[in-house]
């Protein structure tokens, strides 16, 4: 993985045909999908539950790009093993997750895997600053997790404080939640590069026709890539 700070459109399988994962990973790389996001909840960290390692080595023969795991699960590091086991290119942990951050990304790191931490809409970024060499990606949830389809909550000044805080160091600022052609130039603007995508990307296009997911992808591209006037 190259680091750039150029739009990315990450698109989440939470909102994808769950009996036909593999074609719809395929697809929406065909069509423009960057990464490909995978949302894990336990039912215990957040109030759902999806997925687990067995799935992402499903998937992982039909992701050619970056397969980036949100693990919204509490405890973390029983399972960073096999997550990493599974493929994953990112694993990202939440800080409200569990009472030892460092150690959790010091272990995604020892697998050879990219660290990311996850931030509730009310976590401040107070804990932040003495992680930040310990991470490749920080996602600010614009939802509460748990949840596909939910409604944006605008947190652009905390994006634009995480974006000061990150200074030149080569770290990713996702967005996950609520992520819409209205809503990706908000945080592009702030300073986010990896904009997770849900049932925008997903909503009215199938397998069968990928065209959708393709014009759904580009129009969020376009919006958040005009907002910074295509700067990188």
């Amino acid at each position: 993985m190259t680091f750039s700070r150029a739009i990315k459109i990450a698109p989440s399988i939470l909102a994808a045909d769950f009996a036909n994962f593999g074609a719809e990973c395929r697809t929406v790389e065909a069509q423009g999908a960057d990464w490909i996001h995978v949302d894990v909840m336990d039912g215990h960290f957040v109030p759902n539950i999806t997925f687990g390692p067995a799935t992402c080595a499903a998937i992982r023969p039909h992701v050619r790009g970056v397969m980036d795991v949100h693990l919204m699960i509490a405890p973390v590091d029983p399972y960073i093993a096999a997550f990493a086991d599974a493929g994953a290119d990112i694993i990202t942990a939440h800080i409200e997750a569990g009472p030892h951050i460092h150690r959790t990304l010091q272990a995604i790191r020892a697998t050879g895997k990219k660290a990311g931490l996850a931030l509730n809409p009310g976590t401040g970024l107070d804990g932040v600053e003495h992680l930040l060499d310990l991470v490749d990606l920080i996602c600010v949830m614009t939802v509460n997790p748990g949840f596909g389809g939910q409604s944006f909550i605008d947190l652009s000044s905390k994006v634009r404080a995480l974006r000061a805080l990150i200074g030149d160091r080569p770290i990713h600022i996702e967005i996950d939640g609520g992520i819409t052609p209205q809503t990706a130039p908000i945080m592009a603007r702030a300073g986010a590069d990896v904009l997770v995508a849900g049932s925008a990307v997903f909503k009215g296009g199938s397998a069968d026709t990928p065209d959708v997911y393709g014009q759904n992808i580009r129009t969020i591209r376009h919006a958040a890539e005009t907002a910074i006037g295509h700067l990188v």
